[in-house]
């Protein structure tokens, strides 16, 4: 296996006169044996990313080393590196054996070799039952499992995969994300993982490359973006439901506290924020908590009024068996809150809810980045 290093790599896109930056310098040091995940919207360069490491896409500017080895201008079937697809693009008039077989022979590896190899990566991934078969007689997920025989078989330095679940049911993607998870505990490869799905980046991941116009947002382990969102697109674009995001302004009165724009509550801050916050008190401030932070006063629904708490209007209540999620406003602020299943509230009822100040996080309106003091 091998390390991944890209160093201010950038892909720019000309045509028309016009030029178009798809990968503005992106700098990543993937360490031997590590996943590591890109994950961003549609559109974010998360992809091209990967092309580029696999050479599929010339790269504008910048380096890229597999290992010690610059391979800018190497080309793709050189590097080393394997590639699973979105689409499996299986031939459809091979067998399971010749699919996974059809890059060896290409390279005239001796036919025992082939006939090892294909079986010992049938074996890792529990289709030998299926060499024999084709792949219109196969389920989606026994035919991703080929694609990835056919990427294992070729015993590469690096696994590249973009986006492979997309195309699955979510049962399926379910199944695989565990399968992808053993293979890699398994051989202790190295893997870079593009995704759109925030659940596939989480799970997979030893650490995370968020990504949003062509350029990294945040790069840290699973939970750390989670908990610690560098700045306001990480914290809406990581987490099911997103974090809520309010605006407002900071107020300094006994204790540092929150007011929200237009004046529809106001909630505290943790008391050990005074000092760092005190220069900062009238100016405004975008307010982040997750919605596991947020929960109705121990007062009850119907709340008691009391000056730290946000008293909003119930809008939609979702159980969803396991939690319950409830959406409520105030003011034209909307607030997620994730409760215990079994809450009772109903549509139409003012609840009074307070903010756990472990979970609240502060961002600056005109950087988007985080502040400090944070938690």
């Amino acid at each position: 296996m091998a390390s991944v290093t890209l160093v201010g790599i950038r892909k720019i896109y000309l045509g028309g006169g016009r030029s178009r930056v798809a990968v503005d310098g992106i700098d990543l040091a993937v360490g031997d044996g590590e996943f590591v995940v890109l994950v961003g919207p549609s559109g974010c360069g998360k992809s091209t990313t990967l092309r580029m490491v696999a050479g599929l896409e010339s790269i504008s500017a910048g380096e890229l080393r597999i290992g010690e080895r610059v391979v800018n201008d190497v080309p793709a079937k050189d590097r080393n590196v394997a590639m699973v697809f979105q689409n499996y693009a299986l031939y459809p008039h091979m067998t399971v054996f010749e699919n996974m077989a059809f890059n060896l022979k290409l390279r005239r590896l001796a036919a025992s070799e082939i006939d090892a190899r294909v079986r010992e990566a049938a074996a890792v991934l529990r289709i030998e039952p299926l060499l024999d078969r084709r792949p219109r007689q196969l389920s989606g997920g026994e035919q991703q499992r080929v694609a990835l025989g056919r990427a294992l078989v070729r015993k590469p330095a690096v696994f590249l995969f973009d986006e492979p679940l997309s195309n699955l049911d979510a049962k399926l993607r379910v199944q695989m994300r565990r399968e992808i998870a053993r293979l890699h505990h398994q051989l202790g490869a190295t893997m870079l993982y593009v995704t759109h799905d925030q659940a596939e980046a989480m799970t997979l991941g030893d650490r995370i490359v968020v990504m949003h116009d062509g350029r990294v947002q945040q790069i840290d382990p699973p939970l750390a973006v989670y908990r610690l969102p560098r700045n306001t697109f990480v914290a809406g674009f990581i987490g099911s439901p997103a974090m809520n995001l309010l605006e407002g302004e900071l107020v300094a009165e006994e204790s540092p506290g929150f007011r929200a724009k237009g004046g529809a509550f106001t909630v505290g801050l943790p008391a050990a924020w005074a000092h760092g916050l005190a220069t900062r008190a009238g100016r405004p401030v975008i307010l982040g908590i997750r919605p596991e932070h947020v929960r109705p006063t121990s007062s009850g629904p119907g709340g008691g009024g009391g000056g730290g708490a946000a008293r909003l209007r119930v809008d939609l209540v979702e159980p969803l068996g396991q939690e319950l999620l409830v959406y409520a406003s105030a003011g034209g602020h909307e607030i997620t809150a994730r409760l215990a299943p079994g809450t009772l509230l109903a549509v139409g009822q003012p609840v009074e809810f307070e903010f756990d100040p472990e979970g609240v996080h502060l961002f600056d309106p005109d950087t988007r980045e985080r502040l400090i003091p944070s938690p």
